[in-house]
């Protein structure tokens, strides 16, 4: 049998263009118009780069389809439109770039009223966005000329498509001595401190995310640039003006107002937590931070931001005994009055970020507050929340892990050490982390010998104790460590150590996997007990995640992954 191939058959197009009177529509109701148009279909071309055609299909992209249409076409040319010229084809970039009555009529999308269409505001951004990547010193220098372009991205922020597309400015152009220019006149606009001024109670939910999410950006855009840059003479002007202390008090000023808002204070937090993130440069104003773990520290974080956060660490405190009012939540495990809340959980990841820095008056400032305790408090009472769990594992660590704070010579003094000591004392005194470990651990192996549940934060609290052992042993702090088990009363110190060798001993030996011949200890998170290797690999990403994510919803759940 054969089959004909007929290699030189023309596209059903060339034959519609061969009418006088073909329509645009026509075409674009061709399934391979976008195919041909990206294979450079030359009479294809010819008819799309007309001024009417090239009109047309802007035209598309912002204007609103009829509304009687079915639903199921009605974007269809839209869509279309945005993908022919998005299809990189240099001819309709050309045209596009550089004909200004096409770049108006496309510019005023901008001006209509909020909230955009998000569909045709993704259209827009997209066909403008490409523009940029390919005829940036033309499209920039048009934005420019329009006064209003900052004003209308600043209105327009709560649509995802337009942040998008002011991320793009920052990122689509390469060339240093551009990109700068972009840099200079964006800071010139005070684009930072209006974003900043949109994270605001009186703003609603999506601008407080975007806006947010937007100077998250900017924070690593920047970052990632300087590292990229390492020899550029200009610093980078918006990273710098985010920065200031001044910025991140009007920040903090915003989200303390006297209605708390959890939206704003969640979306201040991220924007707090990118600017702590760690990164390698250090600059003039500046000081060097090691992660537990690390042997030498290429980090650096703000000293300003620091500051900032620092003179509002009370009230950061205060969300956590009073947030944002939350209705009672019931669940198969008992009613949570209130729930832990996005609110608390964040300012815990705030207080994690801070704690490793190891700077010594943050340090000291989390003691007076007993902010530690509280948060320890919340570990115990909130049993089935595992996102909790894990912050103030992560905390409890830091604190026990992190080196003494050097000084520039290398040395450590009695004075830079009294933050880390007095907060590691704090710990084990204040908080009394043994007495509470080995009370959380009697307390649920008597609940399992009534026939109830192990409590959902067992694999955690293993963990804990894990890393109480281990600071002891072979800790930065160990002899200080050492020096607060002996100090313990006497019953407690007998408790802890019986407690390390039989309950512990005996969870971790049921924990402990062989990986490739070597063990290796891997507990349950959810609920502590040990698991093989099958299971590890097969059963637990699946389960666990769904448990982590009921967690999250504070609902009551159980780990029912199969255990050793």
């Amino acid at each position: 049998m054969f089959w004909k191939f007929d290699l030189h058959s023309s596209s059903h197009i060339d034959t519609l263009l061969e009418r006088e009177d073909v329509t645009l529509k026509e075409l674009m109701d061709e399934e391979d118009v976008l195919q041909e148009c990206k294979a450079q279909n030359r009479k294809l071309i010819e008819f799309l780069l007309k001024s009417e055609c090239l009109e047309d299909l802007v035209s598309f992209i912002i204007e609103e389809p009829p509304q009687d249409m079915d639903e199921k076409i009605r974007y269809k040319y839209p869509n279309i439109s945005c993908e022919l010229l998005t299809s990189d084809v240099s001819q309709i970039n050309d045209r596009l770039g550089e004909e200004e009555s096409l770049l108006m009529k496309l510019y005023s999308f901008l001006l209509n009223e909020s909230p955009l269409n998000p569909l045709l505001a993704s259209f827009f951004s997209k066909v403008l966005s490409i523009l940029i990547s390919r005829k940036p010193e033309q499209i920039v220098d048009f934005l420019k000329k329009k006064h209003d372009f900052v004003d209308l991205i600043i209105k327009h922020i709560g649509t995802s498509a337009i942040m998008d597309l002011l991320l793009r400015l920052l990122t689509c152009i390469e060339p240093p001595q551009p990109r700068q220019e972009v840099l200079n006149w964006l800071n010139e606009e005070r684009i930072i401190q209006r974003l900043v001024e949109i994270v605001h109670p009186s703003q609603d939910e999506d601008r407080h995310s975007n806006a947010s999410q937007s100077l998250c950006e900017i924070i690593r855009l920047s970052r990632d640039q300087m590292l990229q840059i390492q020899n550029s003479s200009e610093p980078d002007p918006l990273l710098a003006t985010l920065e200031k202390q001044e910025i991140i008090e009007q920040l903090l000023s915003n989200i303390f107002h006297k209605e708390k808002n959890e939206s704003a204070i969640v979306s201040a937090i991220q924007i707090l937590l990118t600017l702590l993130e760690t990164r390698r440069p250090t600059f003039e104003g500046h000081i060097e931070i090691c992660p537990p773990g690390m042997s030498h520290s290429t980090y650096s974080v703000n000293k300003s931001v620091l500051e900032a956060i620092k003179a509002r660490l009370a009230s950061f405190h205060e969300l956590l005994l009073e947030p944002p009012k939350k209705s009672v939540m019931k669940t198969t495990w008992g009613v949570l009055d209130p729930p832990v809340g996005n609110t608390r959980l964040n300012v815990i990841r705030l207080i994690s970020s801070l704690l490793q820095t190891n700077t010594n008056n943050v340090n000291l400032e989390l003691m007076e507050l007993n902010s530690i305790g509280v948060i320890l408090d919340m570990f115990f009472k909130y049993t089935w929340n595992n996102f909790l769990h894990t912050q103030v594992e992560i905390c409890i660590a830091l604190i026990l892990a992190s080196p003494l704070e050097s000084t520039e010579n290398g040395t450590i003094t009695d004075q830079d050490s009294i933050g880390d000591s007095l907060l590691l004392k704090h710990l084990f005194l204040k908080c009394q982390l043994v007495e509470r470990v080995l009370e959380a651990w009697e307390m649920n192996e008597k609940k399992q010998a009534e026939g109830g549940r192990r409590h959902g934060y067992m694999g955690h609290l293993t963990r804990i104790a894990n890393c109480i052992v281990h600071s002891t042993d072979k800790g930065p702090n160990s002899a200080l460590v050492q020096q607060l088990i002996k100090e313990l009363p006497d019953d407690v110190r007998e408790r802890w150590e019986t407690f390390c060798t039989n309950s512990l001993g005996e969870t971790n030996k049921r924990n402990t996997v062989d990986l490739v011949g070597h063990p290796f200890p891997f507990p349950c998170l959810h609920c502590g007990i040990g698991t093989s290797l099958f299971p590890l690999q097969i059963w637990l990403p699946y389960w666990h995640f769904n448990m982590v994510l009921q967690g999250c919803l504070e609902l009551g759940s159980y780990c029912i992954a199969p255990h050793s």
